[in-house]
């Protein structure tokens, strides 16, 4: 068991995907910045000031004895819904034009790689029966 165990963790595909699961964990760190200190403040500037962060809907408040809270405020924090899909938007379409760049370097290569297959076949003389199909025919012709 352990040994099997062992080729399935260490196989390459295993290896590949652990990599991509920490680049997309740093991929998501740089777009939730570029959400939180860009995009969002931009929004906020068209908004008249308004912070996504702090949109709710407070559907009961706080109930509080001095500086100690006793119940806490329940409310829909939909500006953090927002800004969520804010985020979810740019990952998604970034990880489509990669995608689309990748697939576009794969079609450019497939249509090389059947330039060169057809320039060779081009090159390629007749094939040695061919050559003495031809022999033969001429032969018998004389």
């Amino acid at each position: 068991m352990w040994k099997e165990f062992k080729e399935f963790a260490f196989k390459g595909n295993v290896l590949d995907l652990a990599i991509g699961v920490i680049i997309g964990g740093a991929f998501g760190k740089i777009v939730t910045s570029i959400v939180n200190d860009i995009i969002m403040p931009v929004f906020g500037y068209i908004t008249s000031g308004m912070d996504f962060k702090t949109m709710k809907k407070v559907l009961s408040p706080a109930v509080m004895e001095g500086d100690k809270v006793i119940k806490p405020e329940a409310a829909i924090m939909y500006g953090n819904f927002i800004q969520n899909i804010v985020d979810f938007l740019i990952i998604a379409f970034s990880i489509f034009v990669i995608i689309k760049l990748i697939n576009k370097a794969k079609e450019k290569q497939k249509k090389e790689e059947a330039q060169a297959a057809q320039v060779t076949e081009q090159k390629k003389g007749p094939t040695q029966e061919e050559l003495l199909v031809e022999i033969r025919d001429l032969l018998k012709n004389k």
